[in-house]
């Protein structure tokens, strides 16, 4: 009976709320907020690298490398064909294990000084010059040949890399063995270390023979892969000789 004494007309939603008022926020907008929020994140660090770029150029031109002091414009995703961009960065980091090489070789050849060693001084000094010398060396006379020969496809770039990388595995031999007062920390100098129970110069001295090894051996397997890829694309000493006439030396040294 209780049913009969209620309001048909009563409503069960309360008329409290008014019905204008914005809707409260829900989850999605939410998410929408945060995605909002990180694009404009996302645009100010564009923004902020562009502007860095356009002062790099202003400062130094398109040159990138080495980056604490730019003198050329290195870059093998944007100068070198898809295909052959693997070839040119394991070349890369060739070189890279080839300069840690010497840093620890000249380190090792503190510590052979430190060890006693009669002929130290002799191999200090040397690995200091190699440091020095071979580094930028190595980077200009067979590094950088090669990695404009595959960005320009000109015969006269790999006959560069050839002749000097061919020295450069001969010279890595000579490091190998390492011969006392030469400035190497090598195979017979690191057995003498631990010969004479210095442990740590005999490490890095191991460390450094590795090193020599690695990018020896790794330099020697590429050089065979572009021999046989100079050999299929035609290029001839004729061919390099006219590219000399037609270009000049200088023109291989610049990008274009």
């Amino acid at each position: 009976m209780a049913d009969y004494n209620q309001n048909p007309f009563a409503s069960t939603h309360s008329l409290d709320a008014n019905p204008f008022d914005d809707p409260a926020p829900t989850q999605d907008k939410t998410a929408r907020q945060r995605d909002l929020e990180q694009r404009e994140r996302d645009l100010q660090r564009r923004e902020q690298e562009l502007n860095q770029r356009a002062e790099h150029i202003r400062k130094h031109g398109r040159n990138n490398w080495p980056p604490f002091f730019p003198l050329i414009f290195h870059s093998i995703r944007e100068e070198i064909p898809e295909a052959s961009r693997p070839l040119i960065n394991r070349l890369y980091q060739l070189w890279l294990v080839l300069l840690a090489t010497l840093i620890i070789n000249m380190i090792a050849c503190i510590f052979f000084l430190v060890a006693g060693s009669s002929d130290g001084g002799k191999d200090l000094g040397g690995s200091i010059g190699y440091l020095i010398i071979i580094a930028p060396l190595s980077f200009l006379l067979w590094y950088r040949p090669i990695y404009n020969g595959y960005m320009k496809e000109q015969a006269l770039y790999y006959y560069i890399f050839f002749f000097f990388c061919g020295f450069h595995l001969l010279y890595s031999i000579y490091m190998v063995i390492g011969i006392p007062s030469t400035g190497s920390a090598g195979l017979i100098q690191t057995i003498q270390m631990y010969a004479s129970g210095h442990w740590a110069a005999g490490i890095l001295g191991t460390v450094a023979t590795v090193g020599w090894s690695v990018q020896g051996l790794g330099l020697a397997y590429y050089y065979r892969q572009i021999w046989s890829h100079h050999n299929a694309a035609g290029h001839t000493v004729d061919k390099a000789k006219a590219e000399l006439a037609s270009h000049g030396a200088k023109a291989y040294f610049t990008r274009g």
